[in-house]
């Protein structure tokens, strides 16, 4: 095996190595940025959530338990859907005996009545979006469902089908019990509902999650290389490097570092629930692979996310066609930076 052979990881051991979730290392950021991003990029997921056949009301439970979702997420698509948040969340705590005498919620679904028994509301103090997971900052650390999570889940989606016309009316806009297991009807309901804002009105792409990662991994590579006369750009391309025969539109690049006469390209892709995009990139690979080597480059990889790990081939056609591969953390970051200084020296 050769040493640079040796900085290339198979599936497994990038997996040993992957946070999978939203690590530490972007927690600050992640509580500084706007929650929209992360909304927008995992709409998706939550709609599909919902959308799945129901035979009783008490499976939804079981749905999001399995889902790759963390509840606290689950639990703010919903706290916007509904229009529903912490405030007034707040004020159904603090009226619990008035709008829940007996601990229950009644409701009525598709012509039946239920009851639900909430488990720990309502609580002591304040029912903060920091107690919930849901603010910025705690946003970023997934959280299992618990019984909290359950009870706030519940009356966000059946607090509006409440038998009692008090509650009901308090409850309104908790409707969504209505297009449970109704895939297009839920998703007319969320446009029409749901702060449906597109990257262009969220004011940058640069907001969204993988492009906080890919920042994050430049802002490293730029702290931490401590060689001399590196240049580093975002979107850059490689001479010669191109998507055709004729070198008529060069490949750009998450990130490429250059010294001298040698480039490395770096690609990023964290994903915590599953697309397209490292389909994408796999697809790319081989092509690209075979063009940099020739050409006497490097091409490196950074991957990580529970949703990339669930494209199983499509990562192991990147991890067969890269000189470099690592996960999303400090460690894995500074066998990247070891990589590139052993190729530029």
């Amino acid at each position: 095996m050769t040493q640079e052979t040796s900085y290339r990881k198979t599936v497994a051991q990038l997996r040993q190595a992957a946070s999978l979730f939203w690590p530490a290392e972007l927690a600050a950021e992640a509580s500084r940025m706007s929650v929209v991003p992360l909304l927008l990029e995992t709409q998706d997921a939550f709609l599909s959530l919902l959308g799945f056949p129901l035979s009783h009301p008490g499976r939804l439970q079981e749905i999001i338990d399995a889902a790759d979702l963390p509840a606290n997420l689950i639990v703010k698509h919903l706290m916007v859907l509904t229009d529903f948040g912490g405030e007034k969340l707040q004020r159904v705590n603090d009226n619990f005996a008035l709008l829940f005498p007996d601990g229950e919620l009644e409701y009525a679904w598709q012509g039946q009545n239920f009851a639900y028994s909430f488990q720990v509301l309502p609580v002591n103090g304040r029912l903060s979006n920091q107690r919930l997971g849901v603010d910025g900052k705690h946003l970023a650390k997934p959280k299992v469902l618990d019984d909290l999570l359950t009870d706030v889940i519940m009356l966000l989606v059946f607090g509006g089908a409440s038998r009692n016309e008090n509650t009901a009316s308090v409850l309104a806009a908790c409707e969504v019990s209505e297009y449970l297991g109704r895939a297009e009807e839920l998703r007319t309901f969320v446009k029409q509902r749901y702060i449906w804002v597109s990257r262009i009105t969220t004011g940058s792409r640069t907001n969204t999650l993988g492009q906080l990662a890919q920042q994050f991994v430049y802002q490293f590579l730029q702290t931490q290389l401590r060689l001399s006369d590196v240049l580093l750009t975002t979107g850059g391309s490689l001479p010669g490097i191109s998507h055709d025969e004729q070198n008529e539109r060069l490949t750009s690049f998450d990130i490429v570092v250059q010294r001298g006469e040698k480039y490395v390209a770096v690609e990023v892709s964290f994903q915590v629930t599953t697309n397209s995009v490292i389909e994408r990139k796999a697809g790319q690979a081989r092509a690209r692979f075979h063009q940099i080597d020739g050409a006497g480059y490097r091409i490196a990889y950074v991957l990580d996310g529970a949703g990339n790990f669930q494209r199983e081939n499509a990562l192991s056609t990147i991890c067969a066609h890269s000189h470099c591969t690592v996960a999303f953390s400090r460690a894995e970051l500074e066998v990247l930076c070891q990589f590139i200084r052993e190729y530029f020296t």
